[in-house]
């Protein structure tokens, strides 16, 4: 396999797993600092703050999760790394 399709599957794999953590640390950190703030808006009852806490975030990674496997498998299958 030639060097600069390494080279490229490699940065590609970065990219899609530099947005994957932000992301990450956006639904795990970030939106339970703005907690209070975030309470004030109410959705179907429950404010917000408290539906992230308990079920936004979790739901979050479980979307991120597909989302990664299936981003990561169409890179693979660009660049010929992958597996049949």
């Amino acid at each position: 396999m030639a060097n600069d399709t390494v080279d490229r599957h490699w940065a590609r794999t970065q990219g899609l797993m530099w947005t994957m953590f932000v992301l990450w640390l956006i639904f795990s950190f970030v939106v339970h600092f703005f907690v209070e703030s975030l309470n004030k808006i109410v959705i179907l009852g429950f404010p917000l703050g408290f539906y992230m806490a308990a079920q936004g975030s979790l739901i979050a990674f479980v979307i991120m999760l597909f989302v990664f496997a299936s981003r990561q498998d169409a890179i693979d299958r660009e660049e010929g790394q992958a597996e049949d």
